[in-house]
């Protein structure tokens, strides 16, 4: 039973290479849209936004 060396220097580069490339990809999905897709989108949570605030109940909740 023999395990594989594994130097741990390159081991960490390549994980933080890893890392760096997965951020890179959520960067390019969050900010790599044009701006009619970011108008639509924006839009579309206000309208969710405001669907949800005005199904809401009010009520007086003063302790008394």
């Amino acid at each position: 039973m023999s395990a594989d060396i594994v130097n741990l220097r390159q081991f960490r580069k390549k994980q933080a290479r890893s890392e760096k490339e997965k951020q890179a990809e959520q960067n390019r999905i969050s900010f790599g849209r044009a701006k009619a897709e970011k108008q639509l989108t924006r839009s579309l949570n206000d309208k969710a936004d405001k669907i949800h605030r005005d199904g809401r109940i009010e009520t007086d909740d003063d302790g008394a």
